[in-house]
């Protein structure tokens, strides 16, 4: 590297030196919404000027980031606003973040497993490279992954877990932060509402290399309006604004998606997670009690190990229960099971009463 080029890099933030370079020189598309302006009469979009829906603007392209959907998470999160994106569900944001930081053919992720498998099959898409690593027994992060992840461009880390529901401690997330300051940590917290003590959000705007991923899947009972959320700080926020798409979260979703985050949709979302846990409590004690290992659920779901899963599964299958199996060689036995209502919980523990 020249002298004239180490003066370069030694000016540009870590998203800039992670990122591909050639985003930093890219010429971003300016849609209609970027634009903006003033005026009674829209012509600039190529519009249709008839509205043939019940829904206010619908004819009009939405704004690329909503206003009221970012200032509504922002309180609700107590992330600034500037450090927020939203997006297709978090499974875009996994893919704004290999887009924008990793070269094809070249760079690599790293992922903890078992684990939820999009981080892998979003990394292969666009050809770039996978560290497959392992969990412990415990289902903690290994005593050497500073080792292991070495020359990630981004690290993922599921938090709660999913499949195991498993969680790893802020402290323990807070030292990966700070002993990988060459990658990107990103904590995907989609099932975080079940365990928000968990949560490193606050780190967000004050850490240069901290992604947090969040959704309105879950707890938020919304995972047909595919919404979710990337925070960062700013120098990461402009970096995955460079190949978002122009309007990324339709009008119908956002207005939904506000609304859920009114206050009134907060104290909703919280009665519910209450009540899903309550009722997720009372199907890992049936599971525990028909004889399964059950792993400690943090999220919306409980993960139990069955000595003849293959007769479970058939069971539950003739009885029109649809759970969730891996192949994944460390949960060859386990059976995924996801929080339900009182009405299935109960038709669910009568099952295995039986």
């Amino acid at each position: 590297m020249t002298a004239l080029n180490q003066s370069n890099a030694s000016s540009l933030n870590l998203a800039q030196r992670l990122a591909r370079a050639e985003l930093l020189d890219l010429e971003v598309y300016q849609s209609a919404r970027r634009i903006g302006g003033q005026g009674d009469i829209w012509i600039n979009a190529n519009e249709s000027p008839f509205n043939n829906s019940d829904i206010n603007g619908l004819n009009r392209y939405p704004e690329c980031q909503p206003p009221a959907l970012i200032n509504a998470y922002s309180r609700y999160s107590g992330v600034n606003a500037d450090c927020i994106i939203s997006c297709r569900g978090a499974d875009e944001a996994i893919e704004l973040l290999i887009r924008a930081f990793c070269i094809s053919g070249q760079d690599s992720i790293a992922t903890f497993g078992p684990t939820y498998g999009m981080y892998a099959i979003s990394a292969k898409t666009f050809n770039v490279g996978v560290k497959p690593l392992s969990l412990t027994e415990d289902f903690q992060l290994p005593e050497d992954y500073q080792a292991q992840v070495a020359g990630a461009k981004l690290v993922f880390i599921c938090n709660p877990n999913n499949p195991t529901g498993s969680v790893i401690t802020k402290q323990k997330i807070t030292a990966v932060i700070k002993n990988c300051p060459n990658a990107i940590v990103v904590v995907d917290e989609a099932y975080i509402e079940f365990s928000p003590e968990y949560s490193v959000a606050e780190l967000v705007a004050s850490t240069d290399n901290l992604v947090v991923l969040r959704t309105l899947s879950k707890a938020f009972a919304l995972a047909g309006a595919r919404c979710g959320f990337l925070l960062a700080n700013t120098d990461i926020i402009d970096i995955c604004m460079r190949v978002i798409a122009p309007y990324p979260v339709p009008l119908p979703v956002s207005e939904l998606a506000t609304q859920a985050l009114s206050a009134d949709g907060l104290k909703t979302m919280t009665l519910q997670v209450n009540e899903m846990k309550a009722q997720g409590a009372r199907l890992a004690n049936a599971l525990d009690n028909f004889g399964a290992k059950v792993i400690k659920a943090h999220g919306n779901y409980v993960l139990a190990e069955f000595d003849d899963k293959e007769l479970v599964q058939k069971s539950l299958n003739d009885a029109g229960v649809i759970a969730r199996s891996y192949s994944h060689p460390r949960l060859s036995k386990a059976i995924r099971f996801s929080f339900s209502n009182k009405a299935q919980t109960d038709y669910l523990v009568a099952l295995f009463r039986s």
